[in-house]
Order: C-alpha cells, then structure tokens, then sequence
C-alpha cells in the first residue's frame, strides 16, 4: 500500500535525553502552493534541534512535509506552523527551522525561527581542531 500525506508527526523516546545533543536535517524537496498564483514554491527546509524527551520519527516528517504539496501558504505562515507543529510533537529543548525557498521573480526568500524551552540553557560549544597527521597541519 502507498504511503499518503498526512499532518500527525510522530515521535520517539530520546534514547540519551539526559545529554544535551544535537540533530540537524536537511529537506530539498518541500513544495507547497502560492496564494496568489497557484504556482508552486520550491523550498529547502533546515531543522536543527537539540530533543528533549522525544525524537521525531523521519518516515512521519517525510509524510507531514509532503502534506503541504497542494496547501496555498505564504513562505512565513508556512515556516512558523511547521515550527509550532514541530513543538507541539517534540516538546524540544531546542529547534530552528530555515526555509530556504528558491528564486521567484528575482528574489530568494529565507524565512528562520526558533523556539527554546523556558528555563533551558543552551551548553557552551566546545570547537575541536582537527589535525592532519600525514601532512603535520591543522584542518
């Protein structure tokens, strides 16, 4: 049987909830419709989020992203109901999300916003240099 769109994100118990972490990723394929024109908008969408007690489960936002392909919505009404959809199913300490939409009319649209769970604070990022031993040089 095919697989059909659908709007409920399903999640996950986070296996390391008590580790702050994080997962990045990364749709190329979002499509949904112009108000105005009925025309399709392409768009990248980038999640970066840092769970809590829950993950969500990819084949879920596979399907909740293709429930858009035929919903007229502005780039900004889209972007932050998807990221309230994301907060309501995941509860993250943590989550952005950048659409990246492509070039309509001469203009590329990016739209970014991001929740934080009162009270959490975010662990200072510690940058590790990588360093090549066959060459002796830093990366």
């Amino acid at each position: 049987m095919a697989s059909k769109p659908k709007k409920k994100l399903e999640t996950f118990t986070n296996p390391t909830s008590k580790r702050d972490y994080h997962i990045h990723m990364e749709i190329p394929e979002f499509t949904c419709l112009c108000p105005k024109t009925g025309q399709p908008d392409f768009a990248t969408l980038v999640i970066d989020y840092i769970p809590d007690q829950e993950c969500i489960e990819l084949k879920s936002l596979k399907l909740y992203m293709w429930s858009f392909r035929e919903e007229a919505a502005f780039h900004e009404a889209v972007t932050n109901r998807m990221l309230d959809d994301l907060v309501t199913a995941l509860k993250p300490r943590y989550i952005r999300l950048i659409a990246r939409f492509y070039v309509r009319g001469g203009i590329f649209t990016n739209v970014a916003v991001d929740y934080r769970k009162t009270g959490w604070k975010q662990q200072p990022t510690i940058a590790l240099e990588t360093f090549d031993t066959q060459s002796n040089t830093r990366l």
